[in-house]
């Protein structure tokens, strides 16, 4: 990687970390160059604008999350092992990423989903993306003969997705120590009830 490579990419960690905490409308060229200690001038030449710099920190931050969740699990074998994966790594990413304010997408869902334009589009695509990975991870299990044939892997990724909004809404914001495990309780029962 090139020096200027690898400073954006530190310049892109401290934004995701500093995006977790403020928001990304409230990340700004300014605000993280204050953060940084560096000049407006010298960060403008990396991102050009505040939406540039806001699609980049989604970028960066789905990078992070496919190489500390979505790989590793990947690499489990299908049905339940896989899918297990895919649960526990999310349940630790925000930890392991290095996001003081949680995870960055949760926090995004909801700052964007009423403010249209190409930061929401590109969150689009990236919750999709994900949300398609756990719905062909239920789907590939059921091919296998591993979950029931008749499962709806779709709602399976949607009813994941609510387990993990749900444990963070009482980790986060409730401060409800008891969250993780009610989460992974719910979370055992949604398999129990595919398996063969």
């Amino acid at each position: 990687m090139l020096k200027g490579a690898r400073t954006k990419s530190a310049i892109l960690d401290r934004a995701t970390g500093l995006a977790s905490q403020v928001g990304l409308t409230g990340l700004t060229i300014g605000v993280l160059a204050d953060d940084l200690n560096l000049s407006k001038s010298g960060l403008f030449a990396h991102f050009h604008s505040k939406e540039a710099l806001q699609i980049d920190v989604l970028n960066h931050a789905a990078e992070r999350f496919r190489d500390i969740v979505v790989r590793p699990a990947l690499r489990e074998p299908r049905g339940a092992p896989r899918i297990r994966a895919l649960f526990e790594r999310w349940m630790t990413w925000a930890t392991e990423a290095e996001l003081p304010g949680g995870c960055l997408f949760v926090a995004a869902n909801a700052e964007l989903d009423d403010r249209p334009g190409p930061v929401r589009d590109r969150l689009v695509e990236l919750q999709r993306d994900w949300l398609n990975t756990m719905s062909l991870s239920f789907a590939k299990g059921a091919e296998a003969g591993l979950f029931r044939s008749d499962i709806e892997p779709v709602q399976l990724a949607q009813d994941l997705y609510g387990i993990m909004l749900s444990c963070h809404l009482h980790t986060r914001l409730l401060n409800d120590a008891g969250a993780e495990a009610r989460a992974r309780r719910a979370f055992d029962r949604l398999l129990e009830d595919i398996e063969v």
